[in-house]
């Protein structure tokens, strides 16, 4: 089951400001971007994937699974890793 909420900017930013949000890392150091980091910055929407029935082994959906909730995420991340190695050759 999935935790994400939908909020505004505005509401991202009040929250950072009453310390509501904790990076994921504690231990991470913050980035400082330069200036002028956005500016040239475009809006693109992600493609829509295509739902498919997909047939595995056992084996393969036990190891995904193994490693916890997003499973079926890492092994689009699998495929898309092996598309992109193989594109213009």
């Amino acid at each position: 089951m999935s935790n994400i909420t939908r909020v505004s900017l505005n509401e991202i930013n009040r929250m950072k400001r009453d310390g509501e949000l904790q990076p994921q890392n504690p231990n991470a150091k913050p980035v400082k971007l330069p200036d002028g980091f956005w500016d040239n910055a475009t809006m693109r929407m992600p493609e829509a994937k295509t739902p498919i029935s997909l047939r595995v082994d056992p084996d393969i959906l036990e190891f995904f699974r193994a490693q916890g909730e997003g499973h079926l995420t890492r092994m689009h991340a699998v495929l898309r890793a092996y598309v992109d190695a193989h594109k213009g050759r």
